[in-house]
């Protein structure tokens, strides 16, 4: 097994007393796409300038391929080796050919080589028109791409990235995102980048890390922190809608019987009878129905509509059957079903559809 790209190890820095990062151990696999997901303070910045070393812990350290990577003058030549990419492009006020040019200018390379660095990074994120055109007549979406273009114009072997689609429009992000993801898989870069916006990083990411409050409470693929979360946090954030709590009635090895507000729901998994559990069902999993389906799921409710969301393609509907169930329905069905406030309906799940958070034992 190949050593790890970037590791943390015991990382730990405090401002105001307070600890704003807190990573015992962290290891970057070569090759891989990670996302860091998080509300705003939950500590991804300060992750990804440690990483860079230009922030100073008040323990720990950070390798890189094994060796230490310090906020001093021995980190340059680590540094030499990374890009990063911030949220606000910071562009120079020269012309788009300059700025892409800067970061190879200030490594010393070669002014005759400097020329087709530029051109490839250029054409790669689609804007050799713009190279004569002054960074301040470029609209957000093509300052991003420049600014992009300077971090892989050097070919790093590390691009970190802090919130690079955030303030563009959906245009031009999700044009981006895409050219950016077939850049970084192309060229097997290693990227980092932080995100606030969960479907970027189940889109982009071989593995995602939900951070919350400087430290990492979940790392897994993003089908194992969406579909399995670690605790309610995690849950919600990756866009579980449902999350209920209720007292384990009965147990046959492979599953289990809990009441929620006086509702029996079937779930899969150790439970221990009058156990409180907490468990959460993902909407793309509840089925609703006008009519009581013949249906192989052992959870069947009825209920009445109580609010309908648009949602892009989806809309979300929460249905009141003794607790709130939320599913996505897609907007052909809305229509063809009828769906409104105050509509009684069927909704239904599997069993296995139910994941448990976490249960704590009778007294």
């Amino acid at each position: 097994m190949s050593r790890p790209i970037m590791e943390m190890r015991g990382l730990l820095v405090v401002r105001n007393n307070m600890p704003t990062l807190d990573v015992p151990r962290l290891e970057i696999e070569e090759g891989s796409i990670v996302s860091i997901v998080g509300p705003n303070g939950a500590g991804k910045s300060t992750l990804l300038l440690s990483l860079m070393g230009l922030v100073r812990p008040d323990s720990g350290e950070v390798l890189f391929r094994g060796e230490p990577v310090r906020p001093d003058s021995s980190a340059h030549r680590h540094r030499r080796k990374m890009a990063m990419v911030f949220q606000e492009p910071l562009l120079f006020s020269t012309s788009v050919y300059n700025n892409v040019a800067s970061g190879l200018k200030l490594r010393g390379m070669r002014k005759d080589d400097v020329r087709p660095a530029v051109n490839r990074s250029m054409e790669l994120l689609g804007i050799s028109r713009l190279a004569k055109r002054r960074a301040g007549a470029l609209s957000g979406g093509e300052a991003q791409r420049v600014n992009l273009a300077r971090a892989l114009a050097v070919e790093p072997e590390l691009i970190l990235m802090d919130e690079p689609f955030s303030s563009l429009d959906a245009p031009s992000r999700e044009g981006l995102i895409e050219d950016i993801e077939r850049i970084i898989r192309g060229r097997k870069i290693t990227a980092l980048f932080a995100t606030h916006d969960r479907g970027e990083a189940i889109r982009l990411s071989d593995r995602v890390l939900v951070m919350n409050a400087g430290r990492i409470v979940q790392s897994g693929t993003p089908r194992e922190v969406t579909m399995y979360p670690a605790d309610e946090f995690v849950a919600s954030f990756m866009g579980t809608e449902t999350i209920l709590t209720g007292t384990v009635t009965g147990s046959d090895g492979g599953g289990f019987t809990a009441a929620v507000n006086g509702m029996a729901v079937e779930g899969v998994g150790q439970a221990e009878p009058g156990a409180a559990v907490t468990f959460c069902l993902h909407p793309e999993n509840i089925v609703l129905s006008l009519e009581r389906p013949e249906s192989s799921a052992r959870n069947m409710f009825s209920g009445r509509v109580a609010r309908v969301v648009p949602a892009g393609l989806f809309q979300k509907v929460f249905v009141d059957c003794g607790f709130t169930l939320v599913a996505y329905v897609t907007n052909r069905s809305i229509e063809e079903m009828g769906i409104r406030e105050g509509l009684a309906v069927n909704a239904s799940f599997k069993a296995t559809s139910v994941h448990v958070i976490k249960t704590v034992r009778a007294m």
